[in-house]
């Protein structure tokens, strides 16, 4: 079964304030941790869409990014990983346990998750308007993993756009499944992110 992944690198960081792809943890830029944690995991190729060296030109969106990385795959893959360059965290047995669950073959798509521990509000503003109940509730991270054949057809199946490639496979009624996430696994959205990144990077390397 061929496994290839593919890194989003072509965000416009506009509330990071720049393009956080190239930013530094631990010395090293966050797709190209990204990138190295699929391959530890077990991904056989993976293709950066992004302004890096060999890197894939991005799209206007994020699916559209992804879109771009699935025409540079090769045809005879299987299995894909999409990862965001603003989680540089993963560690390699998330990517196993993503690949494990994936390649059972029962499901479009597996994403990792950690349950929502916070109480939740809708607000309108700065007025709260309810508490929405967590129980069930989980946040989503990535890498997550997809049937390829999956993943094509349903980014083919609507234009519309979607905070994550998950959304497209269950809107064309796939199945997606669970696996458990690392509550370490952040992703970078903020400058002072950073900060915490390298900190929890400390406690990750041991």
């Amino acid at each position: 079964m061929t496994t290839v992944g593919i890194v989003v690198a072509a965000g416009r960081g506009e509330r990071f304030g720049g393009e956080k792809h190239a930013a530094l943890v631990g010395g090293v830029p966050l797709w190209r941790r990204a990138r190295e944690v699929l391959m530890t995991g077990g991904v056989e190729r993976v293709i950066v869409v992004g302004d890096v060296p060999g890197g894939v030109p991005g799209g206007d969106r994020r699916r559209d990014s992804v879109a771009a990385g699935l025409t540079a795959l090769p045809t005879d893959a299987e299995w894909v990983l999409v990862h965001d360059a603003a989680r540089p965290l993963a560690t390699p047995h998330l990517v196993v346990r993503i690949l494990q669950r994936l390649h059972v073959g029962d499901v479009d798509a597996v994403v990792p998750v950690v349950a929502v521990r916070d109480t939740i509000k809708r607000a309108e503003g700065p007025i709260v308007r309810e508490t929405v109940p967590r129980e069930g509730l989980v946040a989503v991270q990535t890498p997550q993993g997809f049937r390829l054949s999956a993943l094509r057809e349903a980014q083919a199946a609507s234009d519309e756009d979607a905070s994550d490639d998950a959304v497209l496979i269950e809107r064309a009624g796939g199945r997606v499944a669970t696996v458990p996430g690392e509550p370490a696994n952040l992703k970078v959205t903020y400058p002072a992110d950073l900060d915490l990144a390298a900190a929890l990077l400390g406690v990750i390397d041991g």
